[in-house]
């Protein structure tokens, strides 16, 4: 089966009409009719022969194509069964070279179980749906499974939260997250006219590299539950939120002079090495109470 022209908004919607399919706004389906955009996002993953990618939406295969021309071993995740079905056929060749792979389903549900299966990849890659876009990075980060590179188009007020400081408006958990496990940068600005159909949103295309000297803490598990708790109230201080971990004042004050934080701070003002090293003393109080 031939490709449709992935650069015409009009010869997509044609080839959906005659495969008797059409968009589904549940799923947050937007193609990149921007032939030079999708190109330098590709740029951004750095593929080269054999690389291993995880490509998450990819609709029918824009993408796809122009990473498993560049050699890479492509595994995609893809919602859609209609859109599945024509990515078999589409990519058939790649497949009986055990160059392509396909997932059906909700990544969310199928990611973890295929990476236990047959192995993680080096590379992630997706034009997320926007409405699952943080809880996908979200969750392999909190499952400690980081990739080489991620490359990701998603909703710009997401990019802005993935790159936020300490201190400005943007600054949250998802914040420290994405820069505790990588160095994150923008790659490209994509306004609405980029996409078919035009979504209501801008777009940013990121790049996430995985971080060569990864600040450890004693205990990732606690880490990540700790500062969802301390930005799960922006208006608290520190302590506040802090005592639902702590079991009793007394514990979270220890805690809090230990690690050098003025109780009445707030989550927002603190950079990544403070919270870890507040998550240390934590740990630390934690296993002296047990």
């Amino acid at each position: 089966m031939n490709h449709p022209d992935y650069n015409s908004p009009l010869a997509l919607k044609e080839f959906l009409d005659a495969n008797s399919m059409a968009m589904q706004k549940k799923f947050g389906q937007n193609f990149l009719v921007n032939e030079n955009a999708r190109r330098k996002i590709i740029d951004a993953l750095d593929v080269k022969e054999g690389t291993v990618v995880w490509e998450v939406g990819p609709g029918l295969g824009a993408m796809t194509d122009e990473i498993l021309r560049r050699g890479g071993k492509l595994t995609a995740f893809e919602i859609d069964h209609g859109f599945a079905r024509l990515l078999r056929e589409f990519f058939k060749s790649y497949e009986e070279e055990n160059h392509f792979s396909l997932v059906e389903g909700d990544v969310l549900k199928t990611w973890k179980k295929y990476a236990d299966e047959n192995g993680g990849a080096e590379c992630f890659f997706g034009n997320l749906p926007y409405n699952v876009a943080a809880t996908i990075i979200a969750d392999t980060i909190n499952e400690e499974f980081r990739f080489e590179k991620i490359v990701v188009t998603i909703q710009k007020e997401v990019a802005q939260r993935m790159i936020a400081s300490p201190g400005t408006e943007n600054y949250s958990s998802f914040s420290v997250l994405c820069q505790w496990a990588y160095d994150v940068k923008t790659v490209l600005e994509l306004a609405g006219g980029n996409f078919w159909p035009v979504p209501n949103v801008a777009s940013r295309a990121v790049l996430m590299t995985k971080k060569a000297d990864f600040p450890r803490c004693q205990n990732p598990r606690l880490f990540m539950k700790m500062i969802r708790q301390l930005f799960s109230s922006r208006r608290k201080t520190v302590r506040n939120n802090l005592l639902a971990l702590t079991n009793g004042g007394e514990n979270c004050d220890t805690v809090l002079e230990k690690a050098g934080v003025n109780p009445a701070q707030r989550a927002e003002r603190m950079n990544i090495e403070e919270l870890l090293a507040l998550s240390d003393c934590l740990n630390e109080i934690l296993k002296q109470g047990k």
